[in-house]
């Protein structure tokens, strides 16, 4: 299909290579000529040196022949008015990136006003993720992934009995009749296979037909509970620290955030009534210090710098902090971080992208998805002929790297794959996907 990304920043390309992993005709709208200059050098597609909020530049490339707009700016304004020109010459779908909350607390007002379809937050998207890994242990989706028996149980390698230090091909009788797909290690989901050796601390994401899974859930006892999280501090209060803040405090959770904007600051004390606001700089080791950052149960670190915020984490785990999540933006970085020891990384542009594409195609080949510690996602699809998971068994597929086949539905009956398991046109398909493979993803599923 024909797509429109407008704003050739960071999000613009993550946007633009996954909707190319998917075979679609993208155009990339900035009026920044360097900003352009990079697209070119890097996608052999169409460009366009102007500014989207011109409706000639528009009509110029013909939108109204365009499927979807995406409006990706660092101005919401801007993608705003862009979304509502683009569907008012014809464009069939808009999608916009808004981010300040004074925005998004009128959400419903403004996608039925200026005519968006979908609305992505990467800031708030960010919190969300980070929230749910700090408060709480939980089973995908309520325990139950996808229909037709088949669920995805999410637990500690530990508290299975005689896993921790095997490879997973040597855990047949311990979990027999199930499939682990993923595995969460320092911070990172890991897509293993057989040579995979389970450790202490690893978290398992294990797939299996309803009445085995539950046999182990019960097993260890594992029902939905909250952690003991009490003091959380957060390094940075943009966006992404005010909602991440504004979560904790509503769910009972001491607050302290650090931002060095002194107006900034006014703005979050102002905005958040039960957290305590300090006006510093969080690099400051003697002010970290002070405010007994080794006394908290997590730390946060969400400022605008890779750098800082992988520098921060290194700083509150000298200090003794349990949990530590890090926000990164750039995927050359989160390759470093393995050896890091961190509980999470994020990174915004990758769950902006797949949740843009899973929005596109909610109607179509995407039945479901379920998005885990904001790195990876479940996703089942309806398979069609042509595509390539139908051509051979999955040993012939040569599946790309960060991409696992985990459950194969037919004719009301539920599988659990092996390399001989060929998918059929018809058959829903359970696929676990890192979210910097989604392009690679896009294109296995591609017809």
């Amino acid at each position: 299909m024909k797509v429109a990304v407008v704003g050739a920043g960071k999000l613009g390309i993550a946007i633009t290579q996954a909707l190319l992993g998917g075979k679609n005709e993208v155009t990339v709208i900035d009026k920044d000529e360097e900003l352009i200059g990079r697209i070119k050098e890097r996608f052999d597609i169409l460009t366009v040196n102007a500014n989207a909020v011109e409706t000639e530049v528009l009509k110029g490339i013909g939108i109204s022949d365009y499927k979807l707009l995406v409006a990706a700016t660092d101005n919401d304004e801007l993608n705003m008015t862009v979304c509502k020109f683009a569907k008012d010459l014809g464009c069939q779908q808009t999608i916009a990136r808004v981010r300040a909350p004074e925005h998004v607390a009128q959400r419903d007002f403004l996608q039925n006003s200026m005519g968006i379809d979908f609305i992505i937050n990467p800031d708030m998207a960010c919190a969300r993720a980070i929230f749910r890994t700090l408060t709480e242990t939980y089973n995908l989706h309520g325990g139950r992934f996808a229909s037709g028996g088949t669920i995805i149980l999410e637990c500690a390698a530990d508290e299975i009995s005689g896993l921790c230090g095997h490879k997973i091909k040597e855990t047949a009788k311990q979990l027999s009749g199930v499939l682990i797909a993923g595995v969460s290690r320092n911070g990172k989901i890991i897509i293993p296979n057989g040579e995979t050796e389970i450790l202490p601390g690893d978290v398992l994401f294990i797939i299996g037909f309803d009445k085995r899974i539950r046999e182990i859930e019960k097993s260890i006892h594992k029902a939905k509970q909250y952690t003991g999280l009490r003091r959380v501090m957060i390094a940075g209060g943009g966006k992404t620290g005010f909602y991440l803040a504004k979560l904790l405090t509503e769910f009972g959770i001491g607050v302290k955030i650090i931002e060095m904007d002194h107006a900034r600051c006014e703005y979050l004390s102002q905005n958040l009534d039960d957290a305590l606001v300090l006006n510093g700089d969080a690099t400051d080791t003697n002010m970290l210090a002070e405010e007994d950052l080794g006394g908290m149960d997590a730390f946060v670190a969400t400022t605008g710098f890779d750098e800082e915020n992988l520098l921060l984490s290194l700083v509150a785990k000298q200090a003794g902090v349990k949990k530590i999540v890090t926000k990164i933006s750039r995927n050359s970085y989160s390759q470093l971080t393995g050896q890091l020891g961190l509980d999470m990384i994020i990174n915004p542009l990758e769950i902006s992208a797949a949740s843009i594409l899973r929005f596109v195609e909610r109607e179509g080949r995407v039945v479901f998805s379920q998005m885990i510690q904001g790195q990876a996602e479940f996703v089942e699809i309806v398979a069609e002929e042509g595509m390539p998971i139908t051509q051979n068994t999955l040993a012939q597929l040569q599946l790309p790297e960060g991409v696992l086949i985990a459950g194969v539905r037919r004719s009301g009956s539920a599988i659990i794959p092996s390399g001989s398991t060929q998918i059929h046109p018809g058959d829903s398909v359970i696929i676990l996907s890192l979210l910097s493979s989604t392009a690679s993803l896009e294109a296995l599923l591609n017809k």
